[in-house]
């Protein structure tokens, strides 16, 4: 099982992190290790030793079939069900390695930095993948919305790139970027993502 996720999908999050990024370049990819997952609507525990944690919520594919090549066309046909989850990013880590130059694994792929809601099939959404909506609430408060029409690379374009490179098996997801209204988590926080007005993602910090 492989956690795909995109980098500066949202031109309003590059924005907002001041990262120059123009649509037409190819999409940015990182992976996160099987022990990143966190779901079943566990507490996320705060690394105390990492610095500022940041929430990103975004949507979250899942894969339900072997490809490789898959052409744009036909890339919903290995996709079964959609959710909301949280890139948990370690900011102060993060910024650091990229005014070195170097990778920045280890700040997304600590252990439960991968947040998973729970999954709704497509078959009870019927709508284009380009017009989903979702957001997270922090403490009642919403935080951050997103819209897949509002991605600069679209989920079966994110597909057709990443299956050029790697093979998709059942079961392998992919978190498809966050949107604008990234910020840090502390002690005692509820969240709660949203798919469209359907709460499938709600844990604490601890």
């Amino acid at each position: 099982m492989k956690i795909i996720c995109v980098g500066m999908n949202y031109a309003e999050h590059n924005r907002e992190l001041d990262k120059g990024f123009n649509a037409g370049e190819r999409p940015v990819i990182f992976m996160k290790p099987d022990s990143a997952l966190l779901k079943n609507r566990r507490p996320f525990f705060l690394p105390g030793d990492m610095g500022r944690i940041d929430y990103e919520a975004e949507l979250v594919v899942r894969i339900n079939k072997l490809g490789k090549s898959i052409s744009e066309k036909f890339a919903m046909r290995y996709v079964d069900a959609v959710t909301v989850g949280i890139d948990f990013t370690a900011r102060d880590m993060q910024e650091e390695a990229r005014a070195k130059g170097l990778p920045w694994d280890l700040c997304k792929g600590f252990d439960n930095a991968a947040v998973l809601g729970d999954w709704v099939s497509l078959d009870r959404i019927f709508r284009n993948p380009d017009d989903l909506s979702f957001r997270l609430d922090i403490d009642g408060k919403t935080v951050q919305t997103g819209y897949t029409g509002d991605m600069i690379y679209s989920i079966p374009r994110i597909i057709e790139y990443v299956s050029s490179f790697c093979t998709l098996k059942t079961g392998d997801m992919i978190f498809t970027g966050t949107p604008a209204g990234v910020g840090p988590v502390s002690i005692d926080q509820h969240l709660q993502g949203f798919l469209g007005g359907q709460n499938v993602l709600d844990f604490h910090i601890r």
